[in-house]
């Protein structure tokens, strides 16, 4: 079914509003804090929970999704009642949760089309265009490096370090508070401060660890408490690189833990490939993961523990297999390279 159409649009909204939702449970990124804001004028009563997709899929936050919940930016969960998403991986056959998959640069973009139907959203124009470009790929180098604040919302609050504070951007936004003013708010600022002291961290991360392997950019993020994404990786390493992949979590963490697990991130780099990547980055991400995956130009997975021949054994991950798992995903990436 087409659906990018306004009468489709209200259609959408209308079966929303059969759930009579109770509950969001969003990813904790800007997307999924920019879904819930847009949700929440047209369901200002719901509550709002964040979550992550290993988290989904491993069961974890089963016991907040039933038929009144609306998952955002996540994987699919047979028990929600509606699914906003658009990753390629998560899309889904199934006629008792509504469906609203579609392939646009950002979840908030599909929430935002949805909503705007019944409900004014002229606010919000400039920032949904700065989500699609900052979610989508999308986003120059300039714009990226640049102070703009819904760019410096997007690097300094995320649901993983403060969910009361994601939480309190999502119900500012969605009340009209301009991203300005949720940026001089001083617990949003004192982030703000925090992710500029940490740059300095992340680039000596960044220059001890990086290599390249056939134009693909490795970093070791793993053990350091911290992450970061893969525009920093590619703007750092410039038109040296199609892609880069990204270790993190910690070999003690877990899904359902505050520290999270050893996992991996696979990004384009789209200031050199505007138009999408040479190689489809799910191709490493699910190589191993049954619950990997994302977009071909941004996606993830967990470190799985691996045999030399790259079998997946029944233990849990250790630091060595971190650089099994590079191995054969670096196989993967020359195989379907179109210049190896």
């Amino acid at each position: 079914m087409n659906r990018t159409n306004h009468t489709t649009d209200e259609f959408d909204l209308i079966n929303l509003q059969k759930l009579k939702p109770s509950r969001i449970v969003t990813d904790g990124d800007l997307d999924g804090i920019s879904s819930a804001a847009i949700l929440l004028r047209a369901f200002p009563d719901a509550e709002v929970i964040f979550a992550h997709p290993p988290g989904i899929r491993s069961g974890v936050f089963d016991k907040f999704i039933d038929k009144s919940t609306i998952i955002c930016d996540l994987p699919f969960h047979p028990s929600a009642g509606a699914v906003i998403d658009h990753h390629l991986t998560n899309q889904i056959s199934n006629s008792d949760v509504l469906d609203l998959w579609r392939p646009t640069m950002s979840a908030a973009r599909i929430a935002h089309s949805i909503v705007k139907t019944q409900h004014n959203l002229d606010d919000l124009e400039e920032f949904i265009e700065w989500v699609d470009r900052l979610d989508g790929g999308g986003i120059s180098k300039e714009d990226f490096l640049s102070d703009h604040p819904i760019v410096t919302l997007s690097r300094s609050v995320d649901a993983r370090e403060s969910p009361s504070t994601a939480l309190w951007v999502a119900k500012s936004i969605s009340k009209g508070v301009t991203i300005e003013e949720i940026l001089n708010n001083p617990i949003v600022d004192k982030f703000v401060q925090k992710k500029s002291h940490e740059s300095k961290t992340i680039d000596h991360i960044i220059n001890s660890t990086l290599r390249i392997e056939n134009r693909l950019a490795i970093v070791r993020f793993d053990g350091t408490g911290t992450r970061t994404g893969g525009y920093r990786i590619t703007a750092s390493v410039g038109d040296s690189c199609d892609a880069c992949i990204i270790i993190h979590g910690d070999e003690k963490g877990s899904v359902s833990g505050k520290i999270p697990p050893l996992g991996a991130s696979f990004y384009t780099n789209s200031f050199f490939h505007k138009n999408g990547g040479l190689v489809d980055l799910t191709l490493l991400a699910t190589a191993f993961d049954p619950d990997g995956g994302g977009h071909s130009n941004a996606c993830g997975c967990r470190i799985k523990p691996l045999d030399k021949f790259g079998n997946i054994e029944d233990r849990n991950p250790k630091l060595t297999d971190i650089e099994e798992n590079l191995t054969h995903w670096i196989k993967i990436w020359n195989s379907n390279h179109p210049d190896y």
